[in-house]
C-alpha cells in the first residue's frame, strides 16, 4: 500500500489551509470513490464491448444467466432486480431481442404478459462476457493483497447498510 499523496491529497490539503476549521477526512475518501467510479465504469465497459454489449444489456443476460434453468423471467422481475422502469427494460429488450440473445415469449399462465428467456447465443454470450468481467476485474483490483480486499469489502458493505 501507498502512502504517496495523490491528486485528491492536494485538494484535501488545499481545503485544509483554507478551512483549517473543518474535519475534511471523509472529503478525501468520497473524492476517492468518485475517482474510482470514473475509472472502473469505462475498463469495465471495454470489456463487455469486446461481447457487442453495453454494460446495461449485460445486466439483463448476467440476471438471466444466473437466475439458473430455465433462464426465463417476466420483465417485471428484471426491472425490479435492475432498478430500471418498464420502458428503460423494454428498450434493453428490444436490443438484445433484435441481437437474438433473448426471446420473448407469451406467458402460458396470463397471455396478456410474456417471459423473456435467455437464447442459446445469450447464454454463450454472457457466459464468455462473464468470463473475461471476472478476470478483468479482478486486475483492476490486483494493487490490492486479498486480506485488504475482504476488509474493503466489508467495510464498503456495512456503509452501503448505513447509507440504504
Amino acid at each position: 500500500m501507498s502512502d504517496e499523496p495523490d491528486a485528491i491529497d492536494a485538494v484535501v490539503d488545499a481545503w485544509a489551509r483554507e478551512r483549517p476549521d473543518l474535519d475534511l477526512s471523509a472529503i478525501g475518501l468520497v473524492g476517492r470513490f468518485g475517482r474510482l467510479v470514473m475509472l472502473l465504469g469505462p475498463a469495465q465497459e471495454r470489456v463487455f464491448t469486446e461481447f457487442g454489449l453495453r454494460p446495461g444489456e449485460f445486466d439483463v443476460l448476467a440476471t438471466l444467466r444466473r437466475s439458473g434453468p430455465p433462464y426465463t423471467l417476466m420483465p417485471s422481475q428484471l426491472a425490479q432486480t435492475l432498478m430500471l422502469s418498464r420502458a428503460g427494460m423494454t428498450n434493453r429488450l428490444d436490443r438484445l431481442e433484435s441481437a437474438g440473445f433473448v426471446r420473448r415469449e407469451l406467458d402460458p399462465a396470463d397471455r396478456r404478459s410474456f417471459r423473456v428467456q435467455l437464447t442459446d447465443s445469450g447464454y454463450e454470450t454472457v457466459d464468455a462476457a462473464m468470463t473475461a468481467h471476472t478476470a478483468n476485474v479482478t486486475e483492476l483490483v490486483s494493487a490490492l493483497d486479498p486480506a485488504a480486499r475482504a476488509d474493503l469489502d466489508a467495510h464498503l458493505r456495512a456503509l452501503l447498510r448505513a447509507l440504504s
